[in-house]
């Protein structure tokens, strides 16, 4: 055997066999997804979701303790507006009394260290279903879409978020929630964090189910990238970056690998982030139920895998 053959000293330890990835899975990488409902006493268990539920704030406290203490370092809100009256441009996403500005302000209270991310979309709060705003025959009105998006932008982060991630993939957002943060003296306080290769999964599934999200009518598909568009994520990407974002993400995780390895090449000097979206993470579950692998050991491998991917990831959502 020649000596260049052999490879397995050099990962035949444990410790050494760690030493071969070029950045390991740390606590702070994490985010964790948490639905936020209407009802400030809501605990309801969302059956797509196995060991999830909505969560009102008056529930935060006793959610988040044990998490917190365990390392927990960020998560990210999502609003379930159960309770009030949608319309057309989505007027509760940044209501004072509503489920998210409430969320912050409690979070911020009760765990001052707690990095406060703000999934910014309108979809969970139109009466449409769709993520932006519509014209008369139903298709998307990008201008007041990605005027109406900045005015939530804005909004979260007067509340106290420490960063917002606009997730509805209208054309020019980006670009529109920076000059707002910019006109509102806000740019160098909140992260933009921007979905920008957001493609149009059938991962996406016990989200929908969670959120209340689901489009009334059509799809997405319109504005939410082809799955085969690898090109389009890359233009995507390179987009963003000019128009002003400050943490790069690609979702789902798993289905595109390359894509997280692409966005490392285009946006070097950028954190990367990757969403474990609510499919991927039902899959992982049905697996390990279904006596498949090991739960913890699955959840790891598939996180891992992004980490490799991307080699500088940054931020991985999941809720296991």
């Amino acid at each position: 055997m020649d000596i260049s053959s052999i490879l397995q000293g050099g990962y035949q330890h444990p410790l050494s066999r760690s030493w071969q990835g070029r950045r390991q899975l740390t606590k702070s990488m994490f985010m964790y997804p948490i639905f936020i409902t209407d009802d400030p006493d809501a605990s309801v268990v969302i059956p797509s979701l196995p060991g999830q539920r909505r969560w009102g704030v008056n529930q935060l406290e006793t959610f988040l303790g044990p998490l917190v203490k365990k390392g927990l370092k960020s998560v990210i809100l999502f609003g379930v507006p159960l309770n009030c009256e949608k319309d057309g441009r989505g007027t509760p996403a940044d209501d004072p009394s509503g489920p998210v500005i409430q969320a912050i302000k409690k979070i911020r209270l009760l765990f001052p260290l707690l990095y406060i991310a703000c999934d910014v979309c309108l979809c969970e709060y139109t009466s449409h279903g769709h993520c932006g705003l519509l014209h008369a025959d139903g298709t998307i009105n990008t201008k007041p879409s990605v005027l109406r998006l900045a005015e939530v932008s804005v909004n979260y982060a007067k509340a106290g978020a420490h960063c917002v991630a606009p997730s509805d993939m209208m054309d020019g957002r980006i670009k529109a929630i920076k000059q707002a943060f910019i006109d509102a003296d806000l740019a160098s306080k909140c992260t933009l964090m921007s979905y920008s290769a957001k493609f149009a999964s059938a991962l996406y599934g016990p989200f929908r189910d969670a959120a209340g999200s689901a489009p009334s009518f059509g799809d997405r598909k319109c504005y939410q990238l082809p799955p085969t568009a690898k090109g389009l994520a890359r233009r995507a990407i390179q987009r963003d970056i000019v128009e002003g974002a400050d943490i790069i993400m690609v979702k789902p995780a798993l289905p595109y690998l390359d894509i997280i390895s692409d966005a490392t090449q285009l946006a070097s000097d950028h954190p990367i982030a990757c969403y474990q979206v609510s499919g991927e993470f039902a899959m992982v579950h049905a697996g390990a139920t279904a006596g498949v692998y090991d739960l913890k050991t699955m959840a790891f491998e598939t996180t891992e895998s992004m980490v490799r991917a991307g080699e500088y990831t940054c931020i991985g959502f999941l809720v296991f």
